[in-house]
């Protein structure tokens, strides 16, 4: 699934549930990678909300992606990390 640059309302309403749930376990580990790498650099100075902005778009992308999921009450599986 190509995913946008921008993640819009319009653009999820395209997606079917499962499409959806695919486009929100990408984003998820596209932010999970940005956050360990900076979590990383920073140590215990680590704070979400003062990353980068690498960082928080990456966020901003999978959590309006994440907030799609419940509320179409969809159940995102998470690939336990090693």
């Amino acid at each position: 699934m190509t995913l946008p640059d921008r993640i819009t309302y319009e653009w999820m309403g395209t997606l079917d549930n499962d499409s959806l749930l695919v486009a929100e376990l990408s984003l998820h580990q596209l932010f999970a990678d940005e956050e360990a790498a900076e979590r990383k650099r920073r140590g215990e100075r680590y704070e979400l909300v003062r990353g980068p902005a690498e960082l928080m778009s990456a966020w901003d992308r999978w959590s309006r992606v994440n907030t799609e999921t419940r509320q179409r009450k969809l159940n995102p599986r998470r690939v336990p990390r090693r």
